[in-house]
Order: structure tokens, then C-alpha cells, then sequence
């Protein structure tokens, strides 16, 4: 249930000018963001944050945590999963955060190139699986739709690409595009009886589309599509929102391998630090950033 009233019916904010989904004002949430899935997991990252500063859960389920990293404020904030929860975080963000953001999913998703599980791949554009309800219904298309790709920003991509080479080993970072499904299952290529799905030939259909297709997964398209639909102002020669987004392989959908949970748990331990990293390297001062004034950093600052 919502915990304070809000006070516009088109653009949600209480009267503490708190957003619905995701609870957070001004001065609560960083200009540098890393965003995973996992609750736990977002918990786990932030404990690489030098001091801890502000932690919320939403009654919607989204785990916001704002620290220190280096002296500058980065926030970790857990989404959940599918590209709706990725539209509320991005809208819900760039509502209570003044300056340019820069937002980095670390998440988790299915290979389908030559990476295995426990390697990472790095997004550099994203592309959008949809379930074609018109063929199911009326018998019309295709069955799946596919997108044009969207393409993450190269310079901070390819800070993250770097940084996460050195922290785990070049060798086990990829780089491609990645499908952003509307579900994990019929829309993955996941192939099951219970519902008819007529989605045997996606993973093919998709390899041919997409010739760096690396990857599935539920978020990265609609994360680099806001980014590039954003209309905010430029700052510092920026665009608004500028994202990146690296990828656990939990699923080896080529060779039918799982990550073992002591090997996710270690590999999100050593690319805590490594994005972290990536976000100060990207914006290495406040200048032209959320104000300290109010904000859960100014004492620190």
C-alpha cells in the first residue's frame, strides 16, 4: 500500500515529493547509479561502498541504497526483474535527481554465443523480443517480434568493459548485442508443453537477425531506449542519461550449463568494486551534479 499521499494523479509524488513506485526524493539517490535485479544482490554490492549513507525498501519492492565510493555518492538500487520495473526506476529517477545520470545494470542473463556461465558480457546494444499476441489471437505475423537494436554509450561502456577485464580476466568478457525479452520464458526460446508458446525456431531466428547476438536477458532494451528517448538538457556536453549494462551468464543455453551459487556470489563480489570504478571514472567530481544542499551526502561532501 502506498505510505503517503500523492498529489498528482499523471506524475505520482507525495507530499514529502517522494516518487510512488520507488519511495526516493531529492537528495536521496546519486547521479551514479548501478541497478541489478536481486535485492541480495544489491546489498552485497553496496557493502563495497566505503560508508552507507541511506537505505529504503518501497513497498513496491524497489531497494534503494545511497553511500561513499572514493568520496563521491553512488547509489545501488534493486529493480526486480522485466522491462517495466526498469521504466519505473529510470522515469522514477530522473524525476528526483538534478544533473546528468549515469546508470549501469549489472545483472544476470543467458548465453547464447561462446561465453559460459560465470563469464560476463558486455552490452554494447540491446534489442527487443516481443510475444506477437495478434498471431497467438488472430493468426496474423510472426509469432515473436524483433526490434532494431538500441545502443548503450560507448565511452562509458567501455569503461565498465575495462574495468570489469581487469577485475575478472579479459578472457571471460564478451561483448554484443543482447536480447531484451518480455519474459523469461516463452519469449527466451524456453521450450515447454503447459502453454503453446510456437517458439521452437526463436534462438535460430534471432542468432540469424543478430549476428553479435551474445545473450538474453529482461531489462537492457528498455534501460538504453530511455536513456536515448530522455529530453533533458545537456550537461557538461552529456546527454541526460547516459547507460551501460555487463551481464553474469547464469545459463549456458548452448551448452545447458547453470552458475553454481558460490560462483555468483564470488563474481558479484569482484565486479562490486570494478563498476563502482567505472561510475568514478565517468564522472570524477559533483560539478554540474545533484546539489549536496538536503542531500543524505551533504554532511560528507
Amino acid at each position: 500500500m502506498p505510505t503517503e499521499q500523492m498529489t498528482n494523479a499523471n506524475k505520482p509524488l507525495s507530499t514529502e515529493g517522494r516518487t510512488y513506485h520507488i519511495e526516493t526524493r531529492s537528495g536521496e539517490v546519486s547521479n551514479r547509479i548501478l541497478t541489478v535485479g536481486d535485492p541480495k544482490r544489491a546489498q552485497k554490492m553496496a557493502s563495497y561502498l566505503d560508508k552507507i549513507l541511506f537505505t529504503h525498501s518501497s513497498h513496491r519492492g524497489f531497494l534503494t541504497i545511497t553511500g561513499l565510493y572514493k568520496g563521491l555518492p553512488i547509489s545501488v538500487v534493486a529493480i526486480g526483474m522485466g522491462l517495466s520495473m526498469m521504466d519505473f526506476f529510470v522515469r522514477e529517477s530522473r524525476m528526483v535527481v538534478e544533473g546528468p545520470l549515469s546508470i549501469v545494470r549489472f545483472g544476470s542473463c543467458g548465453s547464447i554465443c561462446q561465453a559460459t556461465s560465470g563469464d560476463v558480457i558486455v552490452a554494447k546494444s540491446a534489442f527487443a523480443i516481443g510475444r506477437n499476441y495478434a498471431f497467438f489471437e488472430e493468426g496474423k505475423g510472426e509469432p515473436y517480434l524483433l526490434w532494431k537494436p538500441v545502443e548503450a554509450d560507448k565511452d562509458l561502456t567501455r569503461v565498465v568493459q575495462r574495468k570489469l577485464s581487469e577485475a575478472v580476466g579479459a578472457e571471460h568478457v564478451f561483448a554484443g548485442s543482447v536480447g531484451n525479452a518480455d519474459s523469461f520464458y516463452g519469449s527466451q526460446g524456453r521450450i515447454g508443453t503447459d502453454f503453446y508458446d510456437c517458439n521452437e525456431g526463436l534462438l535460430d531466428r534471432i542468432r540469424e537477425k543478430y549476428e553479435d547476438a551474445s545473450a538474453l536477458e529482461m531489462e537492457s532494451h528498455m534501460l538504453f531506449h530511455l536513456a536515448q528517448a530522455s529530453t533533458g538538457a545537456k550537461n557538461m556536453g552529456r546527454p541526460s542519461i547516459r547507460t551501460a549494462c555487463a551481464l553474469m551468464v547464469f545459463a549456458d543455453r548452448t551448452g545447458n550449463k547453470f552458475i553454481s551459487p558460490e560462483d555468483s556470489e564470488r563474481l558479484v563480489g569482484i565486479a562490486a568494486r570494478a563498476v563502482f570504478d567505472a561510475l568514478v571514472e565517468d564522472m570524477p567530481t559533483q560539478e554540474g551534479l545533484h546539489p549536496a544542499a538536503g542531500s543524505v551526502w551533504e554532511d560528507e561532501m
